[in-house]
């Protein structure tokens, strides 16, 4: 597992899960040491290894959140989901259920738990074995073991919410093994069944769950070898986009020198000026844009300093006042903070909220009464969450994550590099940006950015 994805915490936790689930064959395989061992040495490492068993679960509830929790895009459909998904999907549950399992292991050793061992037949054989005699608190372990099909079910809810379809395939796929696997296992708690049913559980666990691991592995692989193709056209793209800043340098100068000559004019009256200072505040903004972009194919850096997040927003509608107006399209900017101010690249960031505003300006019908774009911002621990929400045509689930590649536009006239440069930056941000919802209706984009920018290193 190691070898197939070695940067993955999936495949370490589902090594570990793998690991405990030998040890409880170590549990049940040391009753049939009859001859070999003393009733007392079994029953010792009978305590030993329902370590196993018992701390397979939370490994199991650290594997469903990882993969939960690290998933950019789940659909918003459900909000008592939502909010039930939050309150048991978290660490602190995790501790806890780590420390009720610690519980649980206890009690165990103790004659509370565990009695002693007596000598049981299979019926189906001439088998005897040693099998456990509980004790009055045996039934915590089970209710344990047993209260983890509920949590099964609520991950596979959840999981069918997913957009991505690989993970939402293993997720799938490992509940249903891990709840025939838990079934086998309860069937050990019967002397006339024999311990053997639930090694016939492993097998069928270990050999399914290895194969659709082996599927996610090879699916991962594609995709890179997918991006690594889209990286290539974006290197050629680089090479071009060399070629233009150099040209579109020189128009800005030519644009530049004859807002110049006409500010100098006594013939424009006051919206004329106002129209020239625009030509002229764009002027500056495309100069910054080149140079910015010369600078980064050069060193492959930004520049952060701390800049106000809702300056640069403020600035970026402003510049899309005249797009706004030609598609008589409103925006709503709702901030309630003060001192939004954050380590970023002002001139780069600024033109992320340009291409959003176009995109979603542009995405909206004609015939649509309520041309609405909101955009909205709040605090989540050491984030800025900025919610970016259009009345447009809306965009399919399954190009919620493929509209973010190079070259891919569900516009006619499109190139595709608008949403991918915004992806790019925000990324070099340290943030991230994704769409949470969407419909006919409209579009709803999230974007993180750290309240720390570059400076966040934990």
């Amino acid at each position: 597992m190691k070898s197939f994805y070695k940067e993955s915490k999936l495949s370490l936790i589902l090594g570990i899960h793998m690991l405990l689930i030998t040890v409880w064959q170590f549990n049940a395989g040391i009753l049939y040491f009859e001859a070999v061992l003393s009733k007392e040495t079994i029953l010792f490492l009978l305590k030993v290894f329902r370590f196993g068993p018992t701390f397979a679960i939370p490994v199991v509830y650290y594997m469903a959140f990882i993969i939960i929790k690290g998933q950019p895009t789940i659909l918003k459909e459900k909000k008592w989901l939502n909010k039930i998904s939050n309150i048991l999907l978290n660490q602190k549950v995790f501790v806890l259920l780590i420390v009720w399992s610690v519980v649980v292991y206890l009690i165990t050793w103790t004659p509370f738990g565990t009695e002693g061992l007596f000598i049981a037949h299979n019926r189906l054989s001439h088998i005897s074995y040693y099998f456990p005699k509980y004790g009055p608190l045996m039934w915590v372990y089970i209710v344990h073991t047993s209260s983890f099909f509920l949590f099964l079910v609520l991950v596979f809810v959840i999981s069918r919410r997913m957009l991505n379809s690989s993970i939402k395939k293993f997720l799938t796929a490992f509940i249903l093994y891990s709840t025939l696997l838990y079934i086998f296992g309860l069937l050990n708690f019967s002397s006339d069944t024999g311990i053997i049913f639930s090694s016939i559980g492993v097998i069928i666990f270990s050999t399914l769950i290895v194969m659709e691991f082996l599927k996610l592995s090879i699916n991962i692989k594609a995709n890179y070898y997918e991006i690594m193709e889209r990286q290539k056209k974006l290197d050629y793209t680089g090479n071009l986009a060399g070629s233009m800043i150099h040209e579109v340098k020189n128009t800005n100068q030519i644009i530049k020198g004859f807002a110049q000559m006409l500010s100098q004019s006594n013939n424009l009256d006051e919206k004329d000026q106002g129209l020239l200072e625009m030509i002229e505040k764009s002027s500056k903004h495309l100069t910054d844009l080149t140079d910015s972009y010369k600078t980064y194919m050069k060193t492959s850096t930004m520049a952060f300093a701390k800049e106000n997040l809702e300056s640069i927003i403020q600035e970026s509608i402003e510049f899309s006042s005249g797009i706004l107006r030609e598609y008589q399209t409103n925006i709503d900017f709702r901030n309630n903070y003060h001192s939004l101010y954050a380590y970023v690249n002002k001139t780069n960031l600024k033109q992320v909220f340009i291409n959003l505003i176009k995109n979603s300006v542009e995405a909206i019908p004609e015939d649509r009464k309520n041309k609405k774009i909101t955009i909205e911002i709040e605090l989540d621990n050491k984030m800025f969450i900025i919610h970016f929400k259009d009345t447009g045509s809306g965009i399919s689930p399954e190009n919620w994550e493929s509209v973010f590649n190079p070259f891919m536009s569900l516009k006619t006239k499109g190139m595709g590099l608008g949403l991918p440069f915004v992806k790019k930056i925000i990324i070099e941000h340290l943030g991230n940006i994704n769409i949470v919802e969407s419909s006919p209706e409209g579009t709803h984009f999230q974007i993180e950015i750290p309240q720390n920018g570059i400076l966040n290193l934990e």
